[in-house]
């Protein structure tokens, strides 16, 4: 039987026929028609789902769960089936971490391994998230690969073996295979970006060597290929990563329609690299199905002509149940499959053996993380920064100036219950607080403006001196030979960390306020300009194919600018208005590297050894679920 860490609690699981009981219902909203290609390809896209498996239980347009894409799933194949089309369904990697049904078990992702599972997958990649923690990609790769056998490609990353003591593949660095309806011979590779911040029982090969790897090359080289897909946690625009591989792609051959599916980035984008040669990119957190079509793409079967260049076009469909019925054309009663049916079953019980829905206080409003200007009232940060941090640490005994960066920080907080699940979805990492005390308080206090890149030079430009961040590692950190390849030298202690890209101090959604609205290669969420008048608000969508991208016709969110990092003073009150000489420097351990940094550019060098513990080694996810259940209380019982 399925699931059979999960059992299926039947006393109460009798009245689920599909989402979950507690989300709210999807709203009906003018949706645009899916672009099917009927006798071509066509493909649904998931990425950066972060656990998001029981969808948004607190947002209408995307409560769809992972069974009703399931469900979804099942009856556009059948779609194909019937007109002869196919389907391939793709996912590209941060399946975890970022919601309490990932998160609050032990181990973590002990429910949603099985959940996920249940979805047949055509390619599927990694993501950073899966690399972070040793135990993490020990456990992707133990589990998660094996459960999609050749479906699962890494063609740039490799994995520590205790068995063989060398680093061997994470998976299949390519699949060759061939469409079921059309007879399409696809080439799929699987990228991730050039992540520095993994584990080091993991190492990923600069996409710039892998393009010249022998087999890399061969590959490409490989007769009767009618279609390159690449799939990969890569953004799709402004990406060297995508762009190195594009070239190597052409330089071999030049006429070969490719597809490129991307993420990392959390929002949706649609970029022309050439007539023959698109990328998708869909999304963050269930919030989107990613669909892609091509038409006029020639396969193996004789009676089909290859257009001169085939015709793509993409949709971003909202995750909710009206969506996905109409698009179907189901109803109530024929959209849910069994498969589909069970799954949703087995979330709903793995959330309750969790008890995610258990209250530690109610929010008196909502407080956003991009939809609110900073500093504001209902801004999540000011909230953080105001009276969250103020309030915890308070209690240090010497003056201190206390840091974090925005990016610990992944979604906003709604009015009503704040529960389990909640702390996960507003702050799921386990990094807790690090300290350094007796820093002169004139380096501590210009620390967040650099981190903020407001001082004299930028984070890049402190990392490019003489004391930048390869120096920096290579001084405190132990290298290790990796013994099978000649490039995977490894740091010992997570040093690693100081190559993390920039954008991973901030929140993940790119904000776009003050951006340009218009031209090609915006990829931007921006107000749609259209005869109709939406209601329901959500993505309005700018992409290389124009406006008309979102599946729902959307009433525009305003997402705005948040600075990499926030911070206040705590415990200077007492010192009749003057900043003392030596201060405490408390810091997220996850820019403990972008601190040390700081301060060495600044004329004081601290070693990770002088450096300690603070809260008792509570993480930001219990320091804000002590503090709601300490200042929110709730009218009535929830």
């Amino acid at each position: 039987m399925l699931f059979s860490r999960i059992p299926l609690l039947l006393a109460f699981l009798h009245c689920v026929s599909s989402e979950q009981p507690s989300a709210p219902s999807p709203i009906s909203a003018p949706l645009r028609e899916l672009p099917w290609a009927s006798g071509g390809l066509n493909f649904l896209h998931t990425t950066d789902t972060h656990g998001w498996h029981g969808g948004h239980l607190q947002e209408a347009q995307y409560s769809a769960d992972w069974g009703d894409y399931i469900s979804f799933a099942h009856h556009l194949r059948k779609r194909a089936d019937d007109d002869g089309s196919d389907l391939l369904l793709v996912d590209t990697g941060d399946r975890v971490e970022g919601n309490g049904l990932y998160d609050a078990s032990d181990p973590k992702g002990r429910y949603t391994f099985d959940i996920f599972k249940q979805q047949r997958m055509d390619v599927i990649t990694p993501g950073n998230h899966e690399l972070y923690l040793a135990n993490t990609s020990s456990r992707e790769y133990e589990e998660v690969v094996p459960d999609f056998k050749d479906a699962y490609i890494a063609s740039n990353l490799d994995i520590y073996s205790l068995k063989s003591e060398k680093f061997e593949p994470f998976a299949p660095r390519y699949r060759r295979f061939t469409t079921k309806n059309q007879g399409i011979r696809v080439l799929a590779f699987g990228f991730m970006f050039d992540f520095h911040g993994n584990a080091n029982n993991t190492f990923v090969q600069p996409v710039q060597e892998t393009v010249k790897e022998q087999w890399f090359q061969d590959a490409l080289r490989t007769k009767d290929v009618d279609l390159f897909l690449i799939a990969g946690h890569v953004p799709v625009r402004d990406s060297q990563e995508y762009d190195l591989i594009y070239r190597a792609i052409r330089d071999v051959v030049w006429d070969t329609p490719i597809v490129f599916f991307g993420g990392h980035t959390h929002i949706r984008d649609f970029r022309k690299y050439e007539k023959k040669a698109f990328g998708l990119e869909s999304g963050r957190y269930m919030e989107t199905l990613g669909f892609l079509s091509m038409s006029g793409l020639s396969g193996g079967k004789k009676d089909v002509v290859a257009a001169a260049s085939p015709t793509y076009k993409r949709m971003y469909v909202d995750n909710n149940l009206y969506s996905m019925r109409e698009h179907t054309g189901t109803n109530t009663s024929t959209f849910p499959t069994g498969l589909g049916r069970n799954v949703s079953h087995a979330i709903h019980a793995a959330r309750k053996a969790m008890k995610l829905d258990h209250t530690f206080g109610c929010a008196p409003q909502d407080y956003w993380l991009n939809r609110a200007q900073y500093p504001a009232n209902d801004s999540l940060l000011t909230l953080l920064d105001t009276q969250v941090l103020p309030d915890t640490f308070e209690r240090l005994n010497n003056a201190s100036i206390v840091i974090t960066n925005s990016g610990a920080m992944r979604f906003d907080i709604f009015k009503g219950p704040f529960t389990i699940d909640t702390t996960f979805l507003v702050s799921p990492f386990t990094s807790g607080f690090r300290r350094l005390r007796g820093v002169p308080y004139g380096a501590a206090s210009q620390v967040l403006q650099l981190l903020n890149n407001e001082g004299p030079i930028t984070l890049e430009e402190l990392a490019a001196l003489g004391q930048g961040v390869a120096s920096f590692c290579a001084k405190d950190c132990t290298l290790a030979n990796a013994g099978i390849r000649s490039r995977a030298a490894i740091c010992q202690d997570g040093c690693k960390g100081a190559g993390v890209r920039m954008q991973d101090l901030m929140p993940p959604l790119p904000p776009v306020a003050l951006r340009t609205l218009r031209g090609e290669g915006s990829g931007q969420q921006v107000p749609l300009f259209a005869a109709e008048k939406p209601t329901i608000p959500g993505y309005t969508t700018i992409d290389d194919a124009g406006e008309d991208g979102d599946d729902t016709v959307h009433q525009a969110i305003q997402f705005y600018d948040v600075p990499n990092c926030i911070g206040v003073d705590v415990g200077f009150s007492s010192m009749s208005g003057e900043k003392s000489e030596m201060v405490d420097l408390v810091y997220n351990e996850f820019i403990q590297d972008w601190v040390l940094l700081a301060l060495r550019y600044l004329g004081k060098t601290y070693a990770k050894g002088e450096t300690e513990g603070a809260l008792g080694g509570k993480t930001m996810t219990e320091m804000i679920s002590e503090w709601v259940g300490g200042h929110w209380g709730c009218e009535e019982d929830v």
